[in-house]
Protein backbone atom coordinates (compact mmCIF):
# COMPACT_ATOMS: atom_id res chain seq x y z
CA UNK A 1 0.00 0.00 0.00
CA UNK A 2 1.59 3.19 -0.86
CA UNK A 3 1.22 5.86 2.08
CA UNK A 4 1.15 9.54 1.96
CA UNK A 5 2.96 11.02 5.62
CA UNK A 6 2.46 14.30 6.39
CA UNK A 7 5.01 15.73 8.72
CA UNK A 8 7.11 18.64 8.91
CA UNK A 9 9.67 17.29 11.80
CA UNK A 10 12.01 15.40 9.53
CA UNK A 11 13.26 12.80 12.14
CA UNK A 12 9.63 12.15 13.30
CA UNK A 13 8.65 11.79 9.68
CA UNK A 14 11.87 9.05 8.87
CA UNK A 15 11.61 6.80 12.05
CA UNK A 16 7.92 6.40 11.48
CA UNK A 17 8.48 6.06 7.56
CA UNK A 18 11.05 3.29 8.54
CA UNK A 19 8.75 1.32 10.84
CA UNK A 20 5.99 1.62 7.95
CA UNK A 21 8.31 0.60 5.56
CA UNK A 22 9.09 -3.04 7.48
CA UNK A 23 5.60 -3.73 7.45
CA UNK A 24 5.15 -3.26 3.64
CA UNK A 25 4.16 0.14 2.85
CA UNK A 26 5.45 2.26 -0.02
CA UNK A 27 5.80 6.21 2.17
CA UNK A 28 6.11 9.32 0.42
CA UNK A 29 6.29 12.11 2.91
CA UNK A 30 5.07 15.56 2.40
CA UNK A 31 6.84 18.45 4.86
CA UNK A 32 3.89 20.92 4.65
CA UNK A 33 0.30 21.55 3.51
CA UNK A 34 0.93 22.15 0.36
CA UNK A 35 3.26 19.71 -0.64
CA UNK A 36 0.49 17.06 0.20
CA UNK A 37 -2.25 18.73 -2.11
CA UNK A 38 -0.23 18.69 -4.76
CA UNK A 39 0.89 15.09 -4.00
CA UNK A 40 -2.77 14.19 -4.49
CA UNK A 41 -3.87 15.75 -7.10
CA UNK A 42 -6.62 13.52 -9.18
CA UNK A 43 -3.89 12.09 -12.21
CA UNK A 44 -1.19 10.88 -9.50
CA UNK A 45 -0.76 7.54 -8.66
CA UNK A 46 -3.37 6.99 -5.88
CA UNK A 47 -2.43 6.60 -2.17
CA UNK A 48 -4.24 3.97 0.21
CA UNK A 49 -4.20 5.93 3.30
CA UNK A 50 -3.45 9.54 4.05
CA UNK A 51 -1.78 9.78 7.52
CA UNK A 52 -2.00 13.60 8.19
CA UNK A 53 -0.35 15.54 11.21
CA UNK A 54 -2.02 18.65 12.21
CA UNK A 55 1.20 20.96 13.09
CA UNK A 56 1.79 22.32 9.86
CA UNK A 57 4.16 25.29 9.61
CA UNK A 58 2.03 26.90 6.11
CA UNK A 59 -1.72 25.71 6.72
CA UNK A 60 -3.62 24.57 9.51
CA UNK A 61 -3.76 20.72 9.44
CA UNK A 62 -7.97 20.93 9.93
CA UNK A 63 -7.59 23.24 6.71
CA UNK A 64 -5.38 20.78 4.93
CA UNK A 65 -7.73 17.63 5.99
CA UNK A 66 -10.80 19.76 4.52
CA UNK A 67 -9.12 20.55 0.95
CA UNK A 68 -7.99 16.82 1.06
CA UNK A 69 -11.65 15.47 1.58
CA UNK A 70 -12.63 17.86 -1.17
CA UNK A 71 -10.42 16.11 -4.01
CA UNK A 72 -10.34 12.45 -3.00
CA UNK A 73 -11.82 10.05 -1.12
CA UNK A 74 -8.42 8.46 0.17
CA UNK A 75 -8.67 7.88 4.14
CA UNK A 76 -7.30 10.11 6.05
CA UNK A 77 -6.08 9.08 9.71
CA UNK A 78 -5.19 13.02 11.90
CA UNK A 79 -2.11 12.69 14.45
CA UNK A 80 -1.95 15.08 16.68
CA UNK A 81 -1.18 15.97 20.50
CA UNK A 82 -4.76 17.64 21.00
CA UNK A 83 -6.16 15.21 22.87
CA UNK A 84 -9.77 16.75 23.79
CA UNK A 85 -12.98 15.69 22.63
CA UNK A 86 -13.91 18.46 20.86
CA UNK A 87 -10.39 18.84 18.58
CA UNK A 88 -11.65 15.34 17.59
CA UNK A 89 -14.75 15.70 16.79
CA UNK A 90 -14.06 19.16 14.80
CA UNK A 91 -11.21 16.50 12.74
CA UNK A 92 -14.39 14.14 12.06
CA UNK A 93 -16.31 16.60 10.40
CA UNK A 94 -14.10 17.71 8.44
CA UNK A 95 -13.93 13.97 6.70
CA UNK A 96 -10.97 12.46 8.60
CA UNK A 97 -11.83 8.56 8.76
CA UNK A 98 -10.14 8.45 12.10
CA UNK A 99 -8.21 10.25 14.68
CA UNK A 100 -4.53 9.27 16.60
CA UNK A 101 -3.36 11.18 19.82
CA UNK A 102 0.24 11.22 20.44
CA UNK A 103 1.93 9.70 22.14
CA UNK A 104 0.68 6.27 20.16
CA UNK A 105 1.65 3.38 19.97
CA UNK A 106 3.05 1.86 16.82
CA UNK A 107 0.97 -1.49 16.48
CA UNK A 108 -2.48 0.71 17.45
CA UNK A 109 -1.04 3.19 14.46
CA UNK A 110 -0.59 -0.34 11.90
CA UNK A 111 -3.82 -1.03 12.79
CA UNK A 112 -5.75 1.66 12.72
CA UNK A 113 -4.18 2.43 8.85
CA UNK A 114 -5.59 -0.96 8.30
CA UNK A 115 -9.12 -0.81 9.41
CA UNK A 116 -9.49 2.25 7.27
CA UNK A 117 -7.68 0.99 4.64
CA UNK A 118 -9.86 -1.55 4.01
CA UNK A 119 -12.94 0.39 4.71
CA UNK A 120 -12.28 2.56 1.55
CA UNK A 121 -11.66 -0.83 -0.90
CA UNK A 122 -14.85 -1.88 -2.70
CA UNK A 123 -15.00 -5.58 -2.42
CA UNK A 124 -15.30 -6.12 -6.23
CA UNK A 125 -13.29 -9.43 -6.60
CA UNK A 126 -15.57 -11.94 -4.80
CA UNK A 127 -18.95 -12.30 -5.66
CA UNK A 128 -21.44 -11.81 -2.69
CA UNK A 129 -24.47 -12.97 -2.84
CA UNK A 130 -27.11 -11.26 0.36
CA UNK A 131 -24.41 -12.34 3.15
CA UNK A 132 -22.50 -15.12 1.26
CA UNK A 133 -19.46 -14.62 -0.86
CA UNK A 134 -18.43 -17.17 -3.86
CA UNK A 135 -15.15 -17.90 -5.31
CA UNK A 136 -15.11 -20.99 -7.96
CA UNK A 137 -16.85 -23.48 -5.95
CA UNK A 138 -16.66 -21.98 -2.20
CA UNK A 139 -18.72 -20.78 -0.47
CA UNK A 140 -18.50 -18.58 2.43
CA UNK A 141 -21.89 -18.15 4.60
CA UNK A 142 -21.09 -14.97 6.98
CA UNK A 143 -24.05 -15.18 8.93
CA UNK A 144 -24.04 -19.04 9.64
CA UNK A 145 -20.77 -19.34 9.44
CA UNK A 146 -20.52 -21.87 7.71
CA UNK A 147 -18.37 -23.36 4.60
CA UNK A 148 -19.13 -25.38 1.73
CA UNK A 149 -16.99 -26.60 -1.38
CA UNK A 150 -18.41 -27.88 -4.55
CA UNK A 151 -21.61 -27.53 -2.18
CA UNK A 152 -20.14 -30.22 0.93
CA UNK A 153 -19.89 -28.43 4.29
CA UNK A 154 -16.23 -28.23 5.61
CA UNK A 155 -16.52 -28.01 8.74
CA UNK A 156 -13.74 -25.34 10.32
CA UNK A 157 -12.39 -24.30 13.91
CA UNK A 158 -13.84 -20.40 14.89
CA UNK A 159 -10.21 -19.14 14.03
CA UNK A 160 -10.32 -20.49 11.08
CA UNK A 161 -13.72 -19.49 9.71
CA UNK A 162 -12.42 -15.76 10.67
CA UNK A 163 -9.68 -15.78 8.83
CA UNK A 164 -10.92 -17.47 5.56
CA UNK A 165 -13.95 -14.69 5.79
CA UNK A 166 -11.18 -12.16 6.01
CA UNK A 167 -9.14 -13.38 3.20
CA UNK A 168 -12.57 -13.68 0.93
CA UNK A 169 -13.53 -10.32 1.13
CA UNK A 170 -11.06 -9.10 -1.10
CA UNK A 171 -9.03 -12.46 -3.15
CA UNK A 172 -6.41 -11.45 -4.61
CA UNK A 173 -5.25 -8.74 -2.23
CA UNK A 174 -2.32 -9.48 0.07
CA UNK A 175 -3.45 -9.31 3.91
CA UNK A 176 -0.38 -8.21 6.03
CA UNK A 177 0.39 -10.81 8.37
CA UNK A 178 0.29 -8.12 10.93
CA UNK A 179 -3.00 -7.09 9.92
CA UNK A 180 -4.91 -10.36 9.78
CA UNK A 181 -3.33 -11.55 13.45
CA UNK A 182 -5.05 -8.26 14.64
CA UNK A 183 -8.45 -8.74 13.44
CA UNK A 184 -8.51 -12.61 13.85
CA UNK A 185 -6.77 -12.61 16.86
CA UNK A 186 -7.41 -9.44 18.14
CA UNK A 187 -4.02 -9.16 19.56
CA UNK A 188 -0.36 -7.69 17.88
CA UNK A 189 1.89 -10.04 20.06
CA UNK A 190 4.41 -11.57 17.44
CA UNK A 191 4.35 -15.02 18.97
CA UNK A 192 0.88 -15.08 17.06
CA UNK A 193 2.42 -15.83 14.04
CA UNK A 194 3.44 -19.55 14.04
CA UNK A 195 -0.35 -19.99 15.02
CA UNK A 196 -1.33 -18.39 11.98
CA UNK A 197 0.84 -20.48 9.93
CA UNK A 198 -0.57 -23.60 10.88
CA UNK A 199 -3.94 -21.92 10.64
CA UNK A 200 -3.21 -21.30 6.72
CA UNK A 201 -2.16 -24.61 6.54
CA UNK A 202 -5.24 -26.21 8.54
CA UNK A 203 -7.27 -24.36 5.72
CA UNK A 204 -5.72 -25.53 2.45
CA UNK A 205 -5.61 -29.14 3.67
CA UNK A 206 -9.81 -29.38 5.22
CA UNK A 207 -10.32 -26.77 1.75
CA UNK A 208 -8.22 -29.45 -0.33
CA UNK A 209 -7.03 -26.88 -2.16
CA UNK A 210 -3.51 -26.40 -1.01
CA UNK A 211 -2.98 -23.55 -3.78
CA UNK A 212 -5.77 -21.24 -2.88
CA UNK A 213 -4.05 -19.22 0.30
CA UNK A 214 -1.27 -18.32 -1.10
CA UNK A 215 2.26 -16.98 0.96
CA UNK A 216 3.79 -13.73 -0.84
CA UNK A 217 7.16 -13.91 1.10
CA UNK A 218 8.03 -11.51 3.91
CA UNK A 219 4.78 -9.99 3.81
CA UNK A 220 1.56 -11.74 4.59
CA UNK A 221 -1.12 -14.16 2.83
CA UNK A 222 -3.75 -13.50 -0.27
CA UNK A 223 -6.52 -15.77 -1.30
CA UNK A 224 -6.28 -16.62 -4.95
CA UNK A 225 -9.83 -17.27 -6.39
CA UNK A 226 -10.18 -20.61 -8.83
CA UNK A 227 -12.10 -20.17 -11.86
CA UNK A 228 -16.02 -20.54 -11.43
Amino acid sequence: MRLLLVEDDDHVAAALSAVLSRHGFEVRHARNGEEALQALVPEADAFGVVLLDLGLPDQDGYEVCGKIRKRTSTPVIMVTARADVRSRIHGLNLGADDYVVKPYDTGELLARIHAVSRRSVPEEAAVAVGHEVRFGGVAVDLPTRQVTVDGAVVQLTRKEFDLLALLAQRPGVVFRREQIISEVWQTSWEGTGRTLEVHVASLRSKLRMPALIETVRGVGYRLVAPAA
